[in-house]
């Protein structure tokens, strides 16, 4: 494996850049911004590399980008409701940066930051400590995020984090993909399978009401594959509050600990297929509604709404609030450990 390390201003300090390339030519850009993955060259059906991860020219561009692109959030990944939450008869107040409620964490949140950061064979360590009190969390928080590269193109994410006083914690990666190549437009006759016969129905700030829904009959079905794009304009109202799909669906067969296959993402244009496994109870899959506006792309053009998808391997949004989800409660002498991995192949 080949590592290669480079430097980027931005106003947040200086970011190194990881690129690690297997025996096959294939490689992942990482960097120290966030946690994030800045790019993913893999081959299509024929053999041609080209970058599937959506991400910007200048390194700096992902400092508090709206899209979230490739980056690790946290404390606490998606929405917490009106930014509130109770541990142990104490209530805790969060800043709200996505309507009425709080989002990845905060406006800085672990996405943010500069983690400290290392290579070590074919591996790049991230690690942050989240102070107590930072963003308005209880608890001194030390966090990891570990990417791992093999020669048959698969990214591997482990994420771990240990506490000295109760805190919640939800971590992820927020990557968007596009199976034809990051400058290749719109994602929507891509196809998709998820395990998962439930998702998680929201309130108009995309809250979850708390129950969890069959997705039979629904245009929220996708446990065989579907083009992202057929159903996205059903009168739904699911699709009608996000302006396309950004939801919780809920993994069949979830064990805590337990490694699992979740979804596959495919393209029969350039013939590459996605497979996601993760030990988390849900995913956020996110059609990328709100991504026009975004910084300069890494090709020096510019993204429209749908041009990736991302498929957020995490715990449910507002689980705090929430007693029957899967908790995300961490205690003090235990270990935060999820794993999440992307494998690249063709059709």
């Amino acid at each position: 494996m080949n590592i290669q390390i480079s430097k980027a201003n931005s106003p947040a300090g200086e970011i190194t850049l990881y690129t690690l390339t297997n025996k096959s030519g294939a490689s992942v850009t990482l960097s120290s911004l966030g946690a994030g993955i800045l790019a993913i060259n893999v081959p299509d059906a024929e053999g041609r590399l080209a970058n599937v991860a959506l991400g910007y020219k200048n390194p700096a561009s992902y400092l508090a980008d709206g899209p979230c692109a490739g980056k690790v959030p946290g404390r606490f990944a998606n929405r917490i409701a009106l930014g509130r939450f109770s541990l142990d008869g104490k209530d805790y107040t969060l800043a709200v940066n996505n309507g009425p409620n709080a989002l990845h964490g905060g406006p800085t949140g672990f996405m943010n930051r500069i983690w400290e950061s290392r290579a070590d064979g074919n591996s790049v360590e991230f690690t942050y400590r989240a102070a107590d009190g930072e963003e308005g969390y209880p608890g001194n928080l030390d966090v990891k995020a570990t990417y791992t590269w093999s020669d048959d193109n698969q990214l591997t994410l482990q994420l771990q984090a240990d506490t000295d006083a109760p805190t919640v914690i939800n971590l992820t990666n927020h990557a968007y993909f596009n199976l034809d190549g990051e400058n290749a437009g719109s994602v929507l006759d891509h196809q998709l399978r998820l395990k998962a016969s439930r998702y998680l129905p929201t309130d108009d700030t995309q809250i979850p009401t708390g129950e969890l829904a069959p997705v039979r009959d629904t245009p929220m079905d996708f446990t065989e594959f579907k083009a992202i794009g057929r159903d996205i304009d059903a009168d739904f109202h699911p699709l009608k509050v996000g302006k396309g799909y950004d939801h919780c669906w809920v993994c069949d067969g979830y064990s805590k600990g337990r490694l699992q296959e979740t979804a596959v993402l495919r393209s029969d244009r350039s013939g590459r297929e996605l497979r996601i496994s993760t030990t988390q109870p849900g995913m956020q899959v996110y059609t990328g509604n709100w991504l026009a506006g975004c910084p300069e792309s890494i090709s020096s053009g510019a993204y429209s709404d749908y041009d990736g998808v991302a498929i957020e391997c995490q715990n449910f949004p507002d689980a705090p609030n929430h007693p029957k989800f899967p908790t995300s409660r961490l205690n003090p002498n235990e270990k935060y450990n999820e794993t999440i991995i992307f494998k690249f192949t063709t059709l």
